[in-house]
Protein backbone atom coordinates (compact mmCIF):
# COMPACT_ATOMS: atom_id res chain seq x y z
CA UNK A 1 0.00 0.00 0.00
CA UNK A 2 1.25 3.15 -0.96
CA UNK A 3 1.76 6.02 1.40
CA UNK A 4 -0.90 8.40 2.25
CA UNK A 5 0.12 12.18 2.55
CA UNK A 6 -1.81 15.51 3.95
CA UNK A 7 -0.78 18.66 1.82
CA UNK A 8 -0.33 22.28 2.18
CA UNK A 9 0.56 25.01 -0.31
CA UNK A 10 1.20 28.38 0.10
CA UNK A 11 2.63 31.28 -2.54
CA UNK A 12 2.38 35.27 -1.98
CA UNK A 13 4.37 38.22 -4.03
CA UNK A 14 5.45 39.59 -0.94
CA UNK A 15 5.74 43.42 0.08
CA UNK A 16 8.66 44.44 -2.76
CA UNK A 17 8.11 42.78 -5.58
CA UNK A 18 5.61 43.30 -8.31
CA UNK A 19 5.82 39.82 -9.64
CA UNK A 20 5.31 36.46 -8.02
CA UNK A 21 8.49 34.53 -9.92
CA UNK A 22 8.01 31.01 -7.66
CA UNK A 23 6.16 28.74 -9.09
CA UNK A 24 5.30 25.17 -7.87
CA UNK A 25 4.03 21.49 -8.24
CA UNK A 26 1.57 19.73 -5.83
CA UNK A 27 1.14 15.94 -7.49
CA UNK A 28 -0.32 14.66 -4.01
CA UNK A 29 -1.73 11.89 -5.84
CA UNK A 30 1.63 10.72 -6.79
CA UNK A 31 3.80 11.55 -4.22
CA UNK A 32 5.82 14.26 -6.12
CA UNK A 33 6.34 17.57 -5.23
CA UNK A 34 8.25 20.72 -6.66
CA UNK A 35 9.12 24.24 -5.82
CA UNK A 36 11.10 26.47 -8.12
CA UNK A 37 12.23 30.41 -7.58
CA UNK A 38 12.87 32.22 -10.61
CA UNK A 39 15.75 34.28 -9.99
CA UNK A 40 15.45 37.59 -8.54
CA UNK A 41 16.88 40.36 -10.46
CA UNK A 42 16.80 38.60 -13.78
CA UNK A 43 15.38 38.74 -16.53
CA UNK A 44 11.95 36.24 -16.98
CA UNK A 45 12.70 34.47 -13.73
CA UNK A 46 8.85 33.67 -13.98
CA UNK A 47 9.13 32.02 -16.81
CA UNK A 48 11.82 30.13 -15.89
CA UNK A 49 10.36 28.64 -13.19
CA UNK A 50 6.76 28.14 -15.02
CA UNK A 51 9.03 26.02 -17.52
CA UNK A 52 10.41 23.55 -15.02
CA UNK A 53 7.11 23.32 -13.48
CA UNK A 54 5.73 22.41 -16.76
CA UNK A 55 8.08 19.84 -17.72
CA UNK A 56 7.34 18.39 -14.71
CA UNK A 57 3.77 17.85 -14.78
CA UNK A 58 3.53 14.97 -17.09
CA UNK A 59 7.24 12.96 -15.38
CA UNK A 60 5.75 9.20 -15.43
CA UNK A 61 5.80 8.55 -11.70
CA UNK A 62 6.50 4.42 -9.99
CA UNK A 63 7.19 2.74 -7.29
CA UNK A 64 10.89 3.21 -7.53
CA UNK A 65 11.27 6.67 -6.37
CA UNK A 66 14.57 7.08 -7.51
CA UNK A 67 13.37 6.50 -11.49
CA UNK A 68 10.87 9.00 -10.77
CA UNK A 69 13.43 11.52 -9.53
CA UNK A 70 15.74 10.57 -12.67
CA UNK A 71 13.07 11.18 -14.79
CA UNK A 72 12.98 14.15 -13.33
CA UNK A 73 16.27 15.91 -13.48
CA UNK A 74 16.41 14.89 -17.01
CA UNK A 75 13.01 16.98 -18.01
CA UNK A 76 15.12 19.55 -15.75
CA UNK A 77 18.25 19.08 -17.74
CA UNK A 78 16.19 19.81 -21.22
CA UNK A 79 14.69 23.26 -19.69
CA UNK A 80 17.94 23.84 -18.93
CA UNK A 81 19.02 23.92 -22.52
CA UNK A 82 15.73 25.76 -23.75
CA UNK A 83 16.38 28.41 -21.34
CA UNK A 84 20.23 29.11 -22.45
CA UNK A 85 19.01 29.16 -25.86
CA UNK A 86 16.33 31.56 -25.06
CA UNK A 87 18.66 33.90 -23.77
CA UNK A 88 20.65 34.31 -26.40
CA UNK A 89 17.27 35.38 -28.51
CA UNK A 90 17.53 38.99 -26.85
CA UNK A 91 19.73 42.03 -27.87
CA UNK A 92 22.17 41.60 -25.25
CA UNK A 93 23.57 38.37 -23.66
CA UNK A 94 21.42 37.82 -20.41
CA UNK A 95 20.33 34.95 -17.91
CA UNK A 96 17.02 33.26 -17.59
CA UNK A 97 17.32 30.70 -14.52
CA UNK A 98 15.54 29.34 -11.44
CA UNK A 99 16.39 27.35 -7.92
CA UNK A 100 14.28 24.04 -8.08
CA UNK A 101 13.77 21.52 -5.05
CA UNK A 102 11.51 18.34 -5.67
CA UNK A 103 10.51 15.57 -3.59
CA UNK A 104 9.43 11.99 -4.03
CA UNK A 105 7.91 9.39 -1.94
CA UNK A 106 7.49 5.64 -2.45
CA UNK A 107 7.77 2.54 -1.38
CA UNK A 108 8.75 4.12 2.16
CA UNK A 109 11.31 6.21 0.63
CA UNK A 110 11.99 9.61 -0.44
CA UNK A 111 14.29 11.19 -3.08
CA UNK A 112 15.17 15.01 -2.74
CA UNK A 113 16.77 16.56 -5.53
CA UNK A 114 17.97 20.63 -5.98
CA UNK A 115 19.56 22.95 -7.74
CA UNK A 116 19.80 26.67 -6.06
CA UNK A 117 19.32 27.40 -2.87
CA UNK A 118 15.54 26.52 -2.13
CA UNK A 119 15.21 24.04 0.43
CA UNK A 120 13.78 21.13 1.48
CA UNK A 121 13.41 20.72 5.67
CA UNK A 122 12.57 17.30 7.30
CA UNK A 123 10.62 17.37 10.56
CA UNK A 124 10.62 13.99 12.54
CA UNK A 125 10.79 13.08 16.56
CA UNK A 126 9.83 16.75 17.31
CA UNK A 127 13.36 18.12 15.62
CA UNK A 128 14.06 19.90 12.16
CA UNK A 129 16.29 19.13 9.88
CA UNK A 130 17.54 20.39 6.67
CA UNK A 131 18.01 17.58 3.74
CA UNK A 132 19.47 19.95 0.62
CA UNK A 133 22.25 22.12 0.85
CA UNK A 134 22.54 25.11 -0.53
CA UNK A 135 23.85 26.34 -3.76
CA UNK A 136 25.56 30.03 -3.09
CA UNK A 137 28.78 31.67 -1.97
CA UNK A 138 27.93 32.13 1.44
CA UNK A 139 27.35 28.19 1.53
CA UNK A 140 31.17 27.65 0.51
CA UNK A 141 32.43 30.22 2.80
CA UNK A 142 30.80 28.20 5.66
CA UNK A 143 31.89 25.07 4.18
CA UNK A 144 35.19 26.89 4.08
CA UNK A 145 34.69 27.58 7.39
CA UNK A 146 35.39 31.67 6.59
CA UNK A 147 32.18 32.76 8.19
CA UNK A 148 30.26 31.58 11.48
CA UNK A 149 26.92 29.55 9.97
CA UNK A 150 24.93 32.11 11.99
CA UNK A 151 26.48 35.70 9.94
CA UNK A 152 24.86 33.53 6.50
CA UNK A 153 21.91 35.61 6.49
CA UNK A 154 22.85 38.89 7.00
CA UNK A 155 25.93 38.07 5.13
CA UNK A 156 26.07 41.02 2.09
CA UNK A 157 26.33 38.14 -0.70
CA UNK A 158 23.54 36.39 0.64
CA UNK A 159 21.81 36.12 -2.49
CA UNK A 160 24.33 35.09 -4.40
CA UNK A 161 23.77 31.95 -5.92
CA UNK A 162 26.39 29.28 -7.23
CA UNK A 163 24.11 26.73 -9.49
CA UNK A 164 20.84 27.48 -10.84
CA UNK A 165 18.83 26.47 -14.11
CA UNK A 166 19.39 28.47 -16.78
CA UNK A 167 21.69 30.10 -15.10
CA UNK A 168 25.17 27.40 -16.39
CA UNK A 169 26.02 25.76 -19.79
CA UNK A 170 26.32 22.55 -17.72
CA UNK A 171 23.69 21.86 -14.59
CA UNK A 172 24.96 19.31 -11.69
CA UNK A 173 21.50 18.62 -9.84
CA UNK A 174 22.19 17.01 -6.87
CA UNK A 175 19.94 14.60 -4.87
CA UNK A 176 19.69 12.63 -1.60
CA UNK A 177 17.33 9.38 -0.47
CA UNK A 178 15.98 7.92 3.08
CA UNK A 179 13.76 5.99 4.63
CA UNK A 180 10.21 7.70 5.65
CA UNK A 181 8.65 7.12 9.16
CA UNK A 182 5.09 8.16 9.64
CA UNK A 183 4.53 11.20 10.40
CA UNK A 184 7.29 12.62 9.01
CA UNK A 185 7.06 16.92 7.95
CA UNK A 186 8.76 17.25 4.87
CA UNK A 187 8.75 21.46 3.95
CA UNK A 188 9.60 21.99 0.46
CA UNK A 189 10.56 26.42 0.37
CA UNK A 190 11.83 28.96 -1.54
CA UNK A 191 14.51 31.60 -0.07
CA UNK A 192 11.76 34.24 0.76
CA UNK A 193 10.42 32.05 3.79
CA UNK A 194 14.04 30.50 4.89
CA UNK A 195 15.65 33.72 4.84
CA UNK A 196 12.82 35.41 6.76
CA UNK A 197 11.73 32.77 9.40
CA UNK A 198 14.35 30.62 11.48
CA UNK A 199 14.64 26.79 11.00
CA UNK A 200 13.56 27.05 14.88
CA UNK A 201 10.57 29.26 13.95
CA UNK A 202 9.69 27.25 11.31
CA UNK A 203 9.71 23.53 13.77
CA UNK A 204 7.57 25.63 15.96
CA UNK A 205 5.60 26.44 13.79
CA UNK A 206 4.72 22.98 12.23
CA UNK A 207 4.36 21.46 15.57
CA UNK A 208 1.64 23.57 16.73
CA UNK A 209 -0.55 23.65 14.05
CA UNK A 210 -1.78 21.94 11.08
CA UNK A 211 -0.60 22.80 7.83
CA UNK A 212 -2.88 24.54 7.04
CA UNK A 213 -2.65 26.78 9.82
CA UNK A 214 1.28 26.71 9.87
CA UNK A 215 1.35 28.48 6.77
CA UNK A 216 -1.35 30.82 7.72
CA UNK A 217 0.66 31.64 10.63
CA UNK A 218 4.44 32.05 8.56
CA UNK A 219 2.69 33.62 6.19
CA UNK A 220 1.46 36.55 8.66
CA UNK A 221 4.66 36.62 10.06
CA UNK A 222 6.68 36.73 7.44
CA UNK A 223 4.38 39.93 5.77
CA UNK A 224 4.54 41.44 9.41
CA UNK A 225 8.80 40.84 8.60
CA UNK A 226 8.54 43.01 5.69
CA UNK A 227 8.34 40.47 3.11
CA UNK A 228 11.10 41.01 0.82
CA UNK A 229 10.63 38.65 -1.46
CA UNK A 230 8.51 36.27 -2.45
CA UNK A 231 7.63 33.37 -0.57
CA UNK A 232 5.97 29.99 -1.62
CA UNK A 233 6.05 26.29 0.55
CA UNK A 234 4.47 23.23 0.31
CA UNK A 235 4.13 21.41 3.34
CA UNK A 236 3.70 17.03 3.21
CA UNK A 237 2.87 15.23 6.00
CA UNK A 238 3.35 11.17 5.76
CA UNK A 239 0.08 9.38 7.35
Amino acid sequence: MSPQFLTATMTNVGLRRKVNEDSYLDRTGDGFWIVADGMGGHDAGEVASAMVVDALRTVPVGPDPRRTAEAAMAAIQKVQVELVELAKDGIKPRTIGTTVVGLVIASGRYVVFWVGDSRILLVRGGEISRLTRDHSLVQDLIDAELIDPAEAETHPDSNVITRAVGADKELVIDSKSGEVQPGDLFMLASDGVTKVLTEAEILAFLTTRNAKQAHRAMSNTILERGAPDNFTSIVVRVL
